[in-house]
């Protein structure tokens, strides 16, 4: 077996240990180098968090121990397909692969496919279902927050 079939059976084995805990059946590890760095499981249930995936349990541990916010040169195995929000992450953190086992399409008869945000992601603004809107406002008398916020960061 080769090494990246190896970090997508141990994100299945993280799958499973949650299972056996009473988890969701996601696991995930953050590989650097070839070696694993972190790793993560589902606990939306016992967090009542809906942003604990285990795509984003496992990116946070491997900021953690990498000392850093960017995570480039890494790469996640995923038991699921990654849904768009841990995707997106990912693509935040500079992951530079992703790889899964298990497809939306493989999750949908269990009702665990997230292809349907995809699609929802996929229209144009105006027509998803949950409503965005820029609206500009700046409050009077204070500067612009990111030049605000771009003057602290060369003071430091």
């Amino acid at each position: 077996m080769d090494k990246a079939s190896d970090f997508l059976c141990q994100a299945i084995e993280l799958a499973r240990e949650n299972i056996a805990r009473g988890g969701r059946p996601f696991g995930a590890v953050v590989v650097r180098d070839g070696e694993v760095v972190a790793s993560g499981v589902n606990e939306v249930l016992s967090f009542n968090d809906p942003t604990a995936h285990a795509e984003m349990s496992a990116i946070r541990a491997a900021s953690q121990v990498l000392a850093s916010p960017r995570l480039d040169g890494c790469a996640v195995y995923a038991s699921g397909h990654p849904c768009p929000m841990c995707m997106g992450a990912m693509r935040m953190a500079g992951i530079t692969e992703v790889a899964y086992a298990y497809s939306n399409d493989d999750g949908e008869p269990y009702g665990l496919s997230t292809a349907a945000v995809y699609a929802e992601l996929a229209r144009p603004a105006h027509e998803q279902s949950m409503k965005v809107a820029y609206r500009p406002v700046r409050p009077p008398d204070s500067q612009h927050l990111y030049a605000e916020w771009k003057a602290a960061q060369s003071q430091s």
